[in-house]
């Protein structure tokens, strides 16, 4: 009867375990399901509540990213400075705010990507390049320390995603240093692990996928040439774009998960989404133009069988600036209502 009652309560704690990291997957088809259906979380100064929480209920979102920052002060300097604590962060980048919003999150029955990423001076970090291997090897040392650092923080949270690196084109060619590292986050880390590589031929050049559980995107992929587009043109021109990384998709056999993507509210927004709203802000305001990328997205890759899931970029829990500016979010314009029809589970 003990050796009975041991097996029951075994089998309990290991149902519980691959509940927490597991995401379901239908096997048939090799279809995800259900979907992430996520947005990109600005934590900001304010601290936030459960009350913050309550539109993206409304709007079906299951999923937020959290994205704390840590400071490059040029892209060949091997030093890396973080902030973890109120005293220099923002609250909602800080390790409190991450553990608070994480957890409030998870109240309301939203998880968790977390993505930490780099800010680099008067640059990107896709041109962080060391100039010699004494440097990049100082350079990996303080990358591990940071990111270590945000793998032990998203273990004590039981975030359920980590994102391991962001767009850092030149130093994710280093396969050596990544594979090292992959295997020191595992060691203090124990749920899935993402990497999230920018859209301009990135992450078709990332050998370590294979080491990894999501094949991550930064999907700012350009979709015309022309300001108001129509949703059929944004649709056909998704379709270059998907195979290309449906044979990424295929040769690692990893499902994929867009860690971005998203879109101005201006004519222009298809013809170079990543773009920030200060590099242009003449543009002229178009809540219609950004509404139609969101459609066609939804349209033409949504359902794709390799997509596990896609993050909006950007989400204010406060409001924060005027929603009827050109920023990204899709926040109190068409591309809300969008959103909120398509991540319906009776949409996925």
């Amino acid at each position: 009867m003990k050796i009975k009652l041991v097996l029951f309560i075994g089998s309990i704690l290991l149902f519980g375990l691959l509940a927490r990291f597991v995401i379901p997957l239908q096997d048939e088809g090799h279809s995800y399901s259900p979907k992430q259906r996520g947005v990109c979380w600005v934590g900001g100064r304010q601290v936030v509540t459960e009350k913050e929480f309550e539109p993206l209920g409304r709007n079906n979102v299951n999923w937020i990213s959290q994205t704390p920052f840590a400071w490059q002060s040029s892209p060949d300097d091997p030093s890396i400075r973080m902030n973890t604590n109120r005293e220099h962060s923002w609250w909602g980048e800080s390790d409190e705010g991450i553990a608070e919003t994480t957890q409030l999150a998870r109240k309301s029955n939203i998880k968790t990507l977390l993505k930490p990423h780099l800010w680099v001076r008067g640059s990107w970090p896709g041109e962080i390049k060391m100039s010699n291997e004494k440097s990049w090897s100082e350079w990996f040392s303080n990358y591990q320390e940071f990111i270590l650092h945000y793998a032990r923080l998203a273990e004590k949270n039981r975030i359920e995603i980590f994102c391991i690196g962001t767009e850092l084109s030149i130093a994710s060619s280093r396969e050596t240093e990544w594979r090292k590292l992959i295997e020191e986050i595992r060691k203090v880390y124990s749920g899935k692990l993402t990497y999230a590589a920018n859209f301009n031929e990135e992450y078709e050049q990332v050998k370590f996928w294979d080491a990894l559980d999501f094949i991550g995107i930064q999907a700012y992929f350009p979709l015309s040439k022309t300001n108001n587009p129509t949703v059929e043109e944004l649709a056909n021109n998704w379709s270059t774009h998907s195979q290309s990384v449906e044979k990424v998709y295929k040769k690692f056999d990893k499902p994929v998960i867009f860690t971005e993507i998203g879109y101005k509210s201006t004519e222009d927004a298809a013809i170079e989404p990543w773009k920030w709203p200060q590099e242009n802000r003449e543009a002229t305001p178009s809540n219609e133009t950004q509404a139609k990328c969101y459609d066609a997205f939804f349209k033409s890759v949504w359902k794709k069988e390799w997509l596990a899931g896609a993050y909006f970029w950007k989400w204010y829990p406060h409001g924060g600036r005027s929603l009827n500016e050109i920023d990204f979010t899709p926040q109190g314009k068409l591309a809300e209502e969008i959103i909120s029809k398509n991540f319906s589970e009776n949409h996925d």
